[in-house]
């Protein structure tokens, strides 16, 4: 049996991307015609690497950025979304290792909305401690947990969500 690999293999594994293609037409309707960039995972991780503390920003605000950096009309919601909970996940094996080690900040990297995202590690808890350490307010909202202050402290790479 094959051994599994770790979340650092994870996100050095490119698997022949990035790419860029024709929007399927399945998504066609939500966002018309055009090309969609299917990043790499470690090219997530470098975006994600960017953000600032005191700043926080979104999925969305992360396929606006590698949309632009591939001149796409937008890139992938469902790769982006696994790359960010690989990059994530490869984080905090990493800081298992050597504690002293420098991790990307994903806690930093919400849902759309601020929405704290459950699938991190350590879940809403560690994300929403992570968060208030460096001065944000997390609320809930309905079954939600969000970032109170979202439009204040969001860090947008230079590109406006749609």
């Amino acid at each position: 049996m094959k051994p599994r690999k770790s979340w650092q293999e994870k996100l050095a594994d490119s698997k022949d991307l990035p790419k860029v293609e024709e929007l399927p037409e399945r998504m066609k309707a939500r966002f018309g015609e055009g090309t969609q960039v299917i990043p790499a995972p470690i090219e997530v991780d470098e975006v994600m690497r960017r953000v600032p503390k005191g700043k926080v920003t979104t999925v969305n605000h992360i396929r606006l950025a590698l949309a632009k950096k591939h001149n796409a009309n937008t890139a992938c919601p469902l790769a982006t979304g696994i790359f960010t909970w690989i990059a994530a996940h490869a984080a905090e094996e990493k800081v298992a290792l050597k504690p002293s080690a420098r991790i990307t900040p994903y806690w930093r990297t919400l849902k759309a909305n601020g929405v704290l995202n459950e699938k991190y590690p350590g879940g809403i808890a560690k994300q929403s401690q992570n968060l208030r350490a460096e001065g944000h307010r997390v609320v809930r909202k309905g079954k939600y947990y969000v970032l109170a202050d979202l439009e204040t402290s969001l860090f947008d790479f230079g590109v406006s969500a749609k």
